[in-house]
């Protein structure tokens, strides 16, 4: 199941960026960010896909969804210029951003690359 993340829940369950100049990854698991809109046709293709992807590594990783419509501040925070944009976040290391309607292979990829790679 996908969580929606506040400013709130983010800084505790992600990255506390009001009291870390660096990163510092808050997680247990590593995570995906999908910062998104509600009226945005290419979020609501990305969104069953993501769906699947929080089932088929359940236990492994998070998926987390951020609307920037909402979380106006957090969008900002990490530069959200164009949407769907999502966040790897590995449990060590930097995190790196994808911009853009991502197809399935190309998550199960980036999963598998960036935040599974020990």
């Amino acid at each position: 199941m996908l969580e929606h993340l506040s400013k709130k829940t983010f800084l505790e369950k992600v990255f506390n960026y009001e009291q870390n100049n660096q990163w510092k990854f808050e997680g247990e698991l590593p995570c995906i960010i999908d910062f998104y809109a509600d009226w945005c046709g290419p979020c609501k293709m990305v969104a069953p896909i993501l769906e699947e992807l929080s089932k088929e590594y359940a236990g492994k990783i998070n998926i987390y969804k951020v609307d920037t419509e909402v979380e106006q501040e957090l969008a900002a925070a990490f530069g959200i210029r164009s949407i769907p944009s999502m966040l790897f976040c590995p449990k060590n290391g930097q995190p790196q951003m994808a911009v853009g309607a991502l197809p399935k292979d190309t998550l199960k990829k980036a999963i598998d690359d960036i935040l599974l790679k020990a």
